[in-house]
């Protein structure tokens, strides 16, 4: 009889605990498409000039009904032609660039209201999206039909370990909007900008242009000094970039989350 009872206890405890929320119930993947483009020296201003196609995964664990940690990763491309600007100097400084993006980030979407996905009762919020990680760029530039890597080349005088790194930082922040599809799909509404602590992003920084005597110890000096100035007049007592400030670049788009377990929908919402 004691068998009994201790094996119906098990039962109910087992069927019990399978309805709550649990690590898996809790979790979401999916995917994420939208667009990206860049602010800098070559686009200071205009918002989606050159924008690239940007896609990636999300993986989202939900913490209550008002907080979710988050981990994004994304790939995409910038790009900027001052000979798209309207500002006369910078036509003349002549630069371009593009580059791939491949960024990792993760940290908490905060809800404006209570949301909880396949819960008729919370179905969507606006939510706050705060992130950190890293990224990878590699800056290159178009001579006679071949796209060039301008990091080795060093086009302001860099040696060394005076170049900047192909990797950094960046704190992605922005809004967004969220809504349940059924009980185990979520639809992601993202805009989000990110800050970055690197000015070469588009490969231009110093004020200042260097001179020829700055590449006699480069690899390769003459690509690197060509490279270095491009302007229309051959001028070189112009400003080249602006120290005081940093690149950045924007994300916006879409994702579409799946749930990855069961679980009772009744979370703590504390």
């Amino acid at each position: 009889m004691k068998n009994w009872i201790l094996l119906l206890f098990l039962f109910i405890y087992s069927v019990g605990f399978s309805q709550q929320a649990n690590f898996w119930s809790r979790s979401e993947l999916g995917l994420n498409l939208g667009q990206m483009y860049y602010i800098g020296e070559l686009n200071p201003y205009t918002p989606f000039y050159k924008s690239q196609n940007a896609y990636g995964l999300m993986y989202r664990l939900n913490r209550n009904a008002r907080m979710a940690y988050r981990i994004n990763y994304t790939y995409g491309n910038l790009a900027a032609y001052d000979a798209d600007s309207k500002i006369p100097q910078n036509v003349n400084r002549n630069l371009h660039f593009k580059t791939a993006i491949h960024e990792v980030v993760g940290g908490l979407e905060f809800y404006f209201k209570s949301y909880q996905l396949g819960n008729p009762r919370y179905p969507e919020t606006f939510y706050f999206l705060a992130q950190i990680g890293m990224f990878y760029m590699n800056p290159k530039t178009e001579l006679n039909g071949e796209w060039i890597a301008l990091q080795p080349l060093g086009t302001e005088g860099q040696t060394g370990k005076k170049r900047y790194n192909n990797y950094q930082l960046c704190v992605p922040l922005g809004m967004g909007y969220k809504f349940s599809i059924g009980k185990i799909m979520a639809v992601n509404l993202d805009l989000s900008i990110r800050k970055t602590f690197t000015d070469y992003i588009d490969d231009v920084g110093s004020n200042s242009y260097a001179g020829q005597s700055d590449f006699i110890n480069h690899d390769e000096p003459s690509l690197s000094y060509s490279l270095s100035n491009r302007s229309l007049d051959g001028s070189s007592t112009e400003r080249r970039g602006n120290e005081a400030t940093k690149d950045w670049y924007v994300y916006a788009g879409a994702s579409v989350t799946i749930k990855l377990g069961n679980g009772n929908i009744c979370w703590d919402f504390k």
